[in-house]
């Protein structure tokens, strides 16, 4: 069965009109209007063919709702690859999210943290993989 808004299914009725098959627009075939201006019933013969206009406007419908439930389908697959966090996130992720927005570095006291660091400041530049 083919997926619901595949190339396949604009193919079954409703999905688009088939080629061959005449316009009607309005209830006249094409071409069809101002043809019948010496009959009395010309504002009528559109009801010759209602149940064509009827069919054909059925059919724009359908594809219309096609349309609509493929575009739907879309949105949805579109959302569900997005990462939003606030759907996404377990509650407790967030509250740890909006600490650590809160927290923050700060150059200002540079200077004493170097004096009180018991780090080497003649030691060679740590490079991971390498053997000293």
């Amino acid at each position: 069965m083919p997926k619901p808004c595949s190339p396949e299914m604009a193919k079954t009725p409703g999905g688009s009109s088939a080629p061959g098959k005449e316009n009607v627009a309005n209830g006249h075939k094409e071409g069809e209007v101002g043809n019948n201006n010496n009959n009395p019933f010309a504002d009528y013969m559109w009801m010759e063919n209602e149940e064509d206009y009827n069919r054909q406007v059925e059919e724009e419908l359908l594809e219309q709702e096609f349309l609509e439930r493929c575009f739907q389908e879309m949105l949805e697959e579109e959302d569900q690859d997005w990462f939003i966090p606030a759907r996404d996130l377990a509650p407790g992720v967030g509250q740890i999210q909006q600490q650590l927005n809160g927290l923050s570095v700060s150059n200002g006291n540079a200077d004493e943290l170097a004096r009180k660091s018991s780090l080497n400041p003649e030691a060679k530049e740590f490079v991971p993989g390498m053997k000293y």
